[in-house]
């Protein structure tokens, strides 16, 4: 098992195609990625901060209002004429790259799963495909016209199906939904999920959100980590966005590569993963950000 100062968290800032050729073959464990969703739309997170007043425009704790102040937002265009021509080399690295007994994670959502699950059938074969896992959740508008989407896509291929790492025994265990049915031994350890995971969004006022418009739940991401790597494992995700890869890894004891080429992406995980100590490659924080975080470790130390 890896001790805490075998772990590294190392985060490039470029085109993921090129970073990727840069690395041998059968480099990774387990590699995650959550490419853009070409919803053709600006994704964005507008970040607000709550004042307390009197005259203000929420209601709070034990009735105190508070005024919303808007401190910034963050966004990126998820829209490609071709996608799949995007995706296609991108993924027959993620091939190259993962190890022979490793396991890669696809997250999309249902604009693009089915064409997207084609393409990964003709590069890791259809006998490599292990489950389709769906994330559900109960959060936002719903539609008056149609079914309202409340779900994810995550696609889990083996390079091996016949030797891959499932710790079945790191599941996490959910309750019961009828715990009078089972008895009440079975009742208090509960059950392994199934292939569809009800887990919530990040908490827009939580302290895991970090503002970025496509951040996904710790919670997700850190149980395809317990279960589908083991500690001292090398992880990567090349569309890294927020670090939630990198912060589950790490805290996991694994080691993690993360990619991303959103200026807004480097500077939320240069401040969500500051604790794990990340070496950043083709990218300087900026010098304010640097001195606030020295400040905040200073008040910490």
């Amino acid at each position: 098992m890896a001790s805490e100062t075998d772990v590294t968290l190392d985060v490039y800032f470029g085109d993921n195609l090129g970073i990727l050729k840069q690395f041998p073959p059968g480099s990774f464990e387990l590699i995650y990625i959550d490419p853009p969703f070409n919803t053709g739309k600006v994704q964005a997170r507008t970040q607000i901060q709550t004042v307390r007043d009197d005259d203000g425009d929420r209601v709070g704790f034990k009735g105190n209002r508070y005024r919303t102040v808007r401190i910034g937002a963050k966004a990126y265009l998820d829209s490609f004429d071709d996608y799949m021509g995007f995706l296609e080399p991108r993924l027959h690295e993620a091939y190259r790259l993962l190890a022979p007994t490793g396991s890669f994670f696809f997250h999309i959502d249902y604009r693009e799963v089915h064409y997207c699950k084609v393409l990964l059938d003709g590069i890791f074969g259809r006998d490599s495909f292990m489950n389709e896992i769906i994330w559900a959740y109960d959060y936002g508008a719903r539609s008056k016209r149609r079914w309202s989407a409340k779900h994810d896509n995550i696609l889990w291929y083996a390079k091996d199906p016949e030797n891959y790492t499932y710790r079945y025994d790191e599941i996490d265990r959910i309750p019961y939904m009828a715990p009078g049915l089972v008895g009440p031994e079975k009742a208090e350890r509960g059950k392994t999920p199934t292939d569809v995971w009800w887990n919530t969004i990040v908490s827009p006022t939580g302290k895991e959100k970090t503002g970025y418009p496509t951040q996904k739940p710790l919670s997700i991401i850190g149980r395809l980590v317990k279960v589908h790597s083991n500690p001292g494992d090398h992880l990567l995700d090349f569309f890294a966005g927020s670090g939630t890869l990198g912060e589950a890894a790490v805290r996991q004891g694994r080691s993690a590569v993360l990619i991303d080429n959103n200026p807004e992406a480097m500077e939320v995980m240069v401040k969500r993963l500051a604790f794990a100590r990340p070496r950043f490659h083709n990218y300087t924080p900026p010098a304010e950000l640097q001195a606030r975080l020295a400040q905040e470790a200073g008040l910490l130390a």
